[in-house]
């Protein structure tokens, strides 16, 4: 009872925020107008800044475990190929697949990840190596598949190969240019050396990455259109079963195989199984995606993990590895 009380404190301030944001736009004190500065605020200076401050806040060498990094690292890339894979293969509307792809992996690790496991443990644990191991990756890989997905141009063109060469290169540079990736590029060295800003800086950065999750979570229910979320509920069920569920179904006994438990386990349950990340709907819509299919998939999630969650922390006691 206690794991589902903590879990429905932690999710339901963001629905809080999401209904906040629809009550705003009913009386017009939002618009448009606003929406669309805030979600190109939260993509280019808050998240940005949010990353950072989740890479660099802990100091990684004092813990270093490369064995558990590692296993975070490749259950994640594996995951994300499957997913996305398994996507191409099986979805029929292309204009859906990049929204589904990135809303079906990309968990709130960073957001959730420190706060679950420190009300559990008194400690953060191996969640910072989790996220050294998991959260580039995710950010890498929601780049890379929303850059193609969002901006598709093909050898089928008249310009033929040259077109697909400079359609490659512009995506190379697309990519590249992303403010997330740049972020993490310059996080990770501070990350690994554990070097600092000066404290104002460090509380500055630190202050303009809370901006990013109640800002989305605004522009979301703002933005959020019911009926044309319903009309995609079959891909949002889907995705919310495989976010929450399926990889957690099939790496945790793998990870308990390798003898984590604990603090990594917990880790490594947040990586798998938590909510879509609200970002997933900052970069979506920024990138020309479906935001309608990832706000959809976002607030499902998001509904649902407070019991998903305390079910697999249940399991996970029950078998006294928790």
């Amino acid at each position: 009872m206690d794991n589902f009380i903590y879990s429905i404190n932690a999710t339901l301030p963001i629905f809080l925020m999401i209904i906040l944001g629809r009550f705003l736009s009913y009386i017009h004190l939002i618009d448009d107008r606003f929406t669309k500065t805030a979600d190109k605020y939260v993509f280019t200076v808050a998240l940005p800044a949010l990353v950072f401050k989740d890479l660099t806040e802990n100091d990684i060498r004092q813990s270093f475990d490369g064995g558990y990094v590692l296993f975070c690292f490749l259950v994640t890339l594996v995951m994300i190929l499957a997913i996305w894979g398994l996507t191409e293969l099986f979805m029929k509307k292309e204009e859906e697949k990049g929204a589904f792809i990135q809303a079906s992996y990309r968990s709130s690790a960073a957001i959730l990840g420190l706060a679950f496991i420190n009300n559990m443990y008194d400690g953060a644990g191996m969640a910072p190596l989790m996220i050294i191991g998991a959260v580039p990756l995710f950010n890498i890989f929601a780049v890379v598949i929303l850059t193609i997905k969002g901006k598709k141009e093909t050898a089928d063109s008249p310009a033929g190969e040259g077109a697909a060469s400079s359609a490659f290169l512009k995506t190379v540079i697309e990519v590249f240019k992303n403010p997330i990736l740049l972020s993490i590029l310059i996080a990770l060295p501070f990350a690994f050396l554990n070097l600092h800003f000066p404290v104002f800086i460090d509380k500055a950065i630190g202050s303009i990455g809370n901006t990013a999750t109640p800002l989305a979570l605004i522009s979301i229910g703002a933005s959020f259109e019911g009926r044309k979320a319903i009309k995609k509920i079959k891909p949002t069920l889907v995705a919310s079963f495989i976010k929450l569920i399926l990889p957690a179904a099939l790496f945790l006994p793998l990870a308990v195989h390798f003898g984590y438990r604990n603090q990594e386990l917990m880790a490594i349950l947040i990586m798998l199984a938590s909510p879509a990340t609200v970002s997933c709907y900052i970069m979506a819509k920024n990138t020309g995606n479906d935001s309608v299919l990832t706000s959809s998939i976002i607030v499902l999630t998001t509904l649902l993990s407070s019991v998903t969650l305390t079910l697999w922390i249940f399991l996970l006691r029950s078998f006294g590895v928790l």
